[in-house]
């Protein structure tokens, strides 16, 4: 059996994982995910100190990531690593690495796709998390609803049309004054929040839409974030205790729209299972409302835990070992990319 180390750089987390097995038996030996504090203080992703970070911290992630797992570098048989899409700076540092060292060890570089290590990720926690599902991946860059018939194979039915959710839960947690990133701070702050004092509409969703309609499966959050934006500012003119509330309005309309725009996917394509992944995907209220209209088609929810939601080298070596079975390895003229489409991609 094939055993992987992979390496994920596309962004704020310098991470490391060394899988083993074959096909959807596998083993994660070890993991490691070290994240940029750093960038709190500038309240977003500075992608130049980011590529510097991970400069300083690629070889002991890596070398750690191999302690832990017990294996030496010539128990490795290939190296798995992030080249799209993400920070290209961040991504170029993975890369030459990956390079540099499997050519040192005279072993294959298997290129994988960022997004479709989320795709796998749940597999990794959830042995029943495989295909045919419906996807729902929403992180802080991207959000897209797509059927996935076959491990590879995806239908991109439906993504958003400007902010991704993440970004929309980061942005408005700023307008509250939350700390970065802002999605966790707020979660728990909507928790406190009195259910239907402050809505917002559900963008992009209305009862009249129809299959094949261009608006039925995409979403749009730029809308929202105006609507909260207005709303705060008359709130913070009128005083007293409104944040909470704001929180929990805002949380609702998002959730809302994409729980209802996966289910339509779901019971479009007969799915019996739907897999959540990316950063926003350990939301507790996301889960809640996509498992609640996956109960009346009968359809079972997976979401990762937040150690595999975030972005990680786990998901890469187990993305990297499907496309290495496969035979899909990369030469050593291998380049990092901003924006690259998910393999196997094809729009409804």
């Amino acid at each position: 059996m094939p055993c992987l180390l992979s390496i994920e750089t596309s962004c704020d987390e310098t991470s490391a994982a060394v899988l083993s097995g074959s096909g959807d038996a596998v083993a994660l030996e070890s993991l490691v995910i070290l994240s940029q504090d750093v960038h709190r203080v500038f309240g977003g992703v500075v992608p130049e100190l980011a590529s510097r970070a991970h400069v300083t911290s690629i070889v002991p992630v890596v070398e750690r990531a191999l302690a832990d797992a017990g294996r030496p570098m010539r128990e490795i048989d290939a190296i798995a690593v992030t080249y799209a899409p993400g920070l290209v700076g961040a991504l170029l540092v993975g890369v030459s690495f990956a390079k540099g060292l499997a050519y040192a060890r005279g072993i294959p570089v298997v290129a994988v796709h960022h997004l479709e290590g989320h795709v796998f990720a749940q597999s990794l926690e959830h042995a029943a998390a495989v295909p045919p599902f419906t996807l729902l991946l929403v992180s802080g860059g991207h959000t897209l609803i797509a059927d996935v018939p076959a491990w590879g194979e995806y239908t991109v039915l439906g993504r958003t049309r400007d902010d991704a959710a993440g970004e929309a839960f980061d942005k408005v947690a700023k307008l509250l004054d939350l700390p970065y990133p802002g999605g966790p701070h707020l979660e728990r702050l909507a928790r406190t929040g009195t259910p239907g004092r402050i809505r917002f509409p559900r963008p992009m969703l209305h009862g009249g839409q129809q299959t094949g309609d261009r608006d039925y499966y995409d979403v749009s959050f730029s809308g929202l974030k105006t609507a909260v934006k207005l709303a705060i500012d008359d709130l913070r003119a009128s005083g007293g205790e409104w944040r909470a509330d704001v929180a929990l309005g805002f949380q609702d309309a998002l959730v809302e729209t994409l729980a209802e725009k996966t289910a339509r996917a779901a019971r479009a394509f007969g799915r019996g299972r739907i897999v959540l992944g990316g950063g926003v995907a350990c939301n507790g209220a996301l889960f809640e409302a996509v498992s609640v209209r996956a109960t009346k088609s009968v359809a079972s929810v997976y979401a990762p835990s937040p150690r595999l939601a975030t972005d990680n080298a786990a998901m890469i070596a187990r993305a990297g070992l499907f496309r290495l079975e496969r035979g899909d390895v990369a030469g050593l003229d291998l380049n990092a990319y901003a924006a690259r489409p998910l393999p196997g991609r094809a729009a409804a």
